[in-house]
C-alpha cells in the first residue's frame, strides 16, 4: 500500500470522518483556517489516482468515497513504520515505546492489561 504525504492524509482524515462527499463538503469539514479549493480538488483527484479514493458523478459534480478504511491504512501504515524502524518486530516496537520517560504508571497498567487479554484468547 502506498503512504500518504501529509496533506493527503488530512484531505483522507477528512474523507473518513464525513464517509463521503463533493469537494465543497470536505473543504467545508476542515478546521480553520481552511485549504482552497481547488487544493482539496487537486489532493482528491491524486487520491484518486493512488486508488484510495473513488467517485460517483451527479450531473457535473463528483461526490468522493474513500475505497480504503482509516483502520486499513492505519494498519498498513503501522506494519511499514515497524518493517522499517523496529526490525519487523512489533516487540521492539512496544518496548521502545516503555522506555519512554512519559509513560504513567497507569498508562502501563493499561497496556499490561491489553496484553493480558490479549493472551487469553
Amino acid at each position: 500500500m502506498k503512504e500518504l504525504t501529509k496533506a493527503e492524509e488530512q484531505v483522507m482524515q477528512v474523507i473518513w470522518s464525513i464517509g463521503q462527499g463533493f469537494a465543497n463538503e470536505i473543504v467545508a469539514a476542515f478546521p480553520e483556517p481552511k485549504p482552497a479549493y481547488n487544493t482539496v480538488l487537486t489532493i482528491v483527484r491524486i487520491l484518486e489516482k493512488k486508488g484510495f479514493v473513488t467517485h460517483e458523478t451527479f450531473c457535473k459534480a463528483n461526490r468522493y468515497t474513500a475505497l480504503i478504511s482509516k483502520e486499513e491504512y492505519s494498519s498498513g501504515f503501522l506494519n511499514s513504520i515497524v518493517e522499517r524502524y523496529f526490525n519487523n518486530s512489533y516487540l521492539d516496537l512496544v518496548s521502545a515505546f516503555t522506555k519512554k520517560e512519559n509513560f504513567s504508571v497507569e498508562q502501563l497498567e493499561e497496556l499490561k492489561k491489553i496484553i493480558d487479554e490479549a493472551m487469553e484468547k
